[in-house]
């Protein structure tokens, strides 16, 4: 697995991603928003829409939330006017690095993430300079504890995924983005409970860095992901095991 998705998991299951409650949910929101406005507000016929929901829904956002967000979303409530902004750039050592944002000012929110590049070692690139490395993915979080990893993994592939990486504590199923809901269903039939399940954007090659660049580039990954506007980060970032251990450290201290 990428170091990348490792410095992710890590985020994820100590809370550092998004700590800050009302920060989630309007992330979670503006995902709704925009999910009902591409496809329209019904979840059954509209996959983004559905896998939005079930995000906020992991995390413990309330119906009426959810609600409101999608008829915001529909018009019937008043909402601001989001539009999809993909930004590209340049970590330390060379790293890719993909910003996803949604925003009701696209100067402003552009001007906030070149600024977050420039003070942490990365430059913000053109459209297109890094977005050919990434592919989209499914990734599907479990949590090990008091669960079997190797069966979990057969359970996973015999589920439809491609993809299944087994670490300390938790493990990461990857499956093609149209698969992702169809893996989770069979998973939780099975009562896996799931602690994640999201698309991902997974590179195709990977840019190994020493300690001090690695150290550097999780600080711009994580300064990246605390602007409001940004939705998700993906980098092809391969962090040095040790410095992941420290993160880890840090993190749950």
């Amino acid at each position: 697995m990428s170091g990348h998705s490792k410095w992710h998991s890590i985020r994820h299951q100590k809370g550092v991603v998004d700590a800050r409650r009302g920060q989630l949910f309007t992330k979670l929101t503006r995902e709704i928003i925009i999910a009902v406005r591409e496809g329209g507000s019904n979840p059954e016929a509209n996959f983004r829409l559905r896998l939005a929901v079930q995000k906020a829904r992991d995390n413990n956002m309330p119906m009426d939330n959810i609600e409101r967000s999608i008829k915001k979303g529909s018009g019937e409530l008043e909402g601001a006017s989001f539009t999809e902004v993909v930004l590209e750039g340049y970590g330390p050592s060379g790293t890719a690095i993909l910003v996803e944002a949604l925003t009701d000012n696209r100067n402003r929110t552009i001007q906030e993430v070149r600024s977050t590049f420039s003070r942490h070692g990365g430059s913000l690139g053109e459209s297109g300079c890094v977005s050919w490395i990434f592919d989209a993915r499914g990734l599907i979080t479990v949590k090990t504890d008091n669960l079997d990893a190797d069966n979990l993994a057969l359970n996973a592939i015999d589920a439809g995924a491609d993809d299944v990486k087994i670490e300390s504590g938790y493990v990461e199923i990857y499956t093609m983005p149209e698969d992702l809901e169809t893996v989770r269903s069979a998973l939780e039939a099975k009562n896996i409970p799931i602690a994640s399940a999201e698309l991902f954007k997974v590179p195709k090659t990977m840019v190994r860095l020493d300690d001090k660049a690695a150290m550097q580039t999780m600080k711009l990954l994580e300064k990246l992901e605390e602007l409001d506007e940004v939705q998700h980060v993906s980098s092809n970032a391969d962090f040095p095991d040790a410095v992941l251990e420290q993160y880890q450290l840090q993190a749950s201290g």
